[in-house]
């Protein structure tokens, strides 16, 4: 730890920002990040998630307001970016890779930004394809990399110089479910070494699985803000009934459900489906029974549900 170091890896209080055009991008948002804890931003693509990381690092300047504080890493981000990216690793959107050189090349001329002596350089370049599983692919030229070696390879630069803060954003759009959970174990592993982990993600599941805590935004502003199962016990009930096929909401007749549903059943209906809420899963399964086999399905709720719930919005939708 740093001398001087908070017990929390960051402090944000009334961050907002603005651009040349008047458009605001995060408007009054505050949190805190306590060190060696995931801290999440989800919400769909435009809600200011990447805009409010970038003024964490240090890339996007923030506006000048009253009683708007940043602390990142002892650093305030406003006047100390280079202290801070040095004590980052940053995972982009966009694999940013040099395709020019193999694998191992791509490691060790990253090592150079950060003055790590050749030797070190190379121990902890072989330490580093071991733990993102690419050993074996330590010559191999980047262009003849899949998608999600691509991806690993990028994480593995940002871990080059150890850093106490890793920052992702949005580390596994367009990978399959295999490689997004391998993913997903390296972080929490890095967890466990003590490493805090920055997340923007619109992957509902990714938050749930990986953050320990989560600011859900829409439209710039902090909707909801917790540790993700504790807003989905206290924000929503436990399980829904999608029902698939609206031709078979008929027997519903309107949304009020024509005094049929069983008390605690919730309905919500939307453009294109209908759906049923309770913390009761047999209540939805007598549902499903008045309606055609197949036109329904039950799950449990999750993040998305609890979005829409709280914006009238999808999580997938543009702004």
């Amino acid at each position: 730890m740093l001398l001087g170091m908070p017990a929390n890896a960051i402090e944000v209080r009334n961050i907002f920002k603005t651009y040349a055009d008047g458009t605001p991008a995060v408007k009054d948002v505050s949190f805190d990040v306590p060190e060696g804890s995931c801290f999440g931003f989800l919400g769909p693509n435009g809600a200011g998630k990447t805009t409010l990381m970038k003024m964490l690092f240090g890339m996007v300047k923030r506006d000048a307001r009253p009683g708007t504080r940043v602390d990142v890493l002892g650093f305030d981000p406003a006047r100390d970016e280079l202290s801070i990216k040095h004590l980052c690793g940053v995972v982009p959107q966009d694999n940013n890779l040099d395709t020019e050189v193999n694998v191992g090349a791509n490691l060790y001329i990253y090592s150079k930004f950060y003055g790590i002596p050749s030797r070190d350089a190379r121990e902890r370049i072989t330490e580093l394809l071991g733990f993102m599983e690419l050993r074996e692919k330590a010559k191999a030229k980047v262009g003849d990399l899949s998608g999600g070696m691509k991806r690993r390879l990028v994480i593995a630069r940002a871990l080059m110089n150890r850093p106490k803060l890793l920052i992702l954003d949005e580390p596994t759009t367009g990978l399959d479910p295999q490689v997004r959970q391998l993913i997903w174990d390296k972080v929490r592993s890095l967890k466990r070494e003590g490493t805090t982990v920055l997340l923007t993600t619109h992957y509902m599941e990714e938050a749930y699985q990986i953050a320990d805590s989560i600011v859900i935004m829409d439209k710039g502003n902090r909707v909801l803000e917790g540790n993700p199962r504790k807003l989905l016990a206290e924000g929503i009930e436990g399980w829904v009934l999608e029902v698939l096929d609206e031709d078979a909401m008929g027997a519903f007749g309107d949304a009020g459900g024509g005094g049929l549903l069983s008390p605690g059943v919730r309905r919500e209906d939307g453009e294109s489906r209908s759906q049923f809420f309770s913390e009761h899963p047999e209540a939805l399964r007598e549902i499903a029974t008045r309606l055609p086999s197949g036109a329904t399905h039950l799950r449990p709720t999750n993040l998305e549900d609890l979005f829409l719930r709280s914006t009238g919005r999808q999580l997938n939708e543009e702004q």
